[in-house]
Formats: C-alpha cells, structure tokens, sequence
C-alpha cells in the first residue's frame, strides 16, 4: 500500500518537474519557476515521510524485536544518519 502511495507521489513529481522544465526553456517568471520548485521539493518530502514510515513499520520493528543486536544498532544508525543528512542543505 505504501509502495504504491509513493510511486503515485512520484509520477505526479514526475509530471510537475516536467512542466517546471517548460517553465524555464519558455523563460518563466523565475519567482513562479521558484514556487513551482518549493511544491516539487515538498512533494518529494512528503514521498520521503511515507517510506519512512512504512521502513519504521516493517524493518524498523522487525530488527527492534529481534535477537541481533547487531542489526537493531545497524537500523538506528540508518534512521539518525537519514535525519542527519536532511538537515544538511
């Protein structure tokens, strides 16, 4: 189910890119083109929380419960680095 949420949110990204691509080869206003940037980048953000939330649902949990340590250390690490690198702009 989630998988199919975010491949629809990224054909939609897809599209609006497309036409973001137009905007600029026809010389758009660049406030518009810039506007029209922001709503791509929050698309993709809100792509992004629901693969992640499907990740904390499924391997996030499976690894919690299970015995390996090692794999629990492993998954926590992935999530802070993945928090770490949003930050980063």
């Amino acid at each position: 189910m989630a998988h199919d949420n975010a491949l629809r949110r990224l054909k939609t990204v897809e599209g609006h890119l497309r036409g973001i691509t137009r905007m600029v080869e026809e010389d758009a206003y660049c406030i518009d083109v810039i506007r029209q940037i922001q709503a791509v980048e929050a698309a993709l953000n809100k792509v992004s929380s629901v693969i992640l939330e499907d990740h904390l649902n499924s391997c996030v949990i499976t690894a919690v419960q299970g015995e390996d340590q090692s794999e629990r250390e492993r998954v926590l690490k992935e999530i802070k680095e993945v928090f770490e690198m949003a930050t980063k702009v």
